[in-house]
């Protein structure tokens, strides 16, 4: 994935985990029913997928990142 891919993947990332965290914050209304959107889930999904994100812009800088054994 190139550079315009990956920052582009993460702002979206980041901006599901932020809406998530926002919508799974909110106290459940018992009148409307349970929620069925598991938000607090998707929160942590988003924000995982972000992190990999990261390290890829990381590794597309040039930094090596994990184990490199010498191979």
């Amino acid at each position: 994935m190139d550079l315009v891919a990956t920052l582009v993947s993460l702002a979206i990332c980041l901006a599901i985990a932020a809406l998530c965290g926002w919508r799974g914050s909110h106290p459940p209304n018992p009148l409307k029913g349970p929620r069925l959107v598991p938000y607090r889930f998707l929160m942590v999904v988003a924000a995982g997928a972000a992190l990999v994100l990261v390290v890829h812009l990381v590794n597309l800088a040039g930094v090596t990142t994990g184990r490199d054994r010498g191979f």
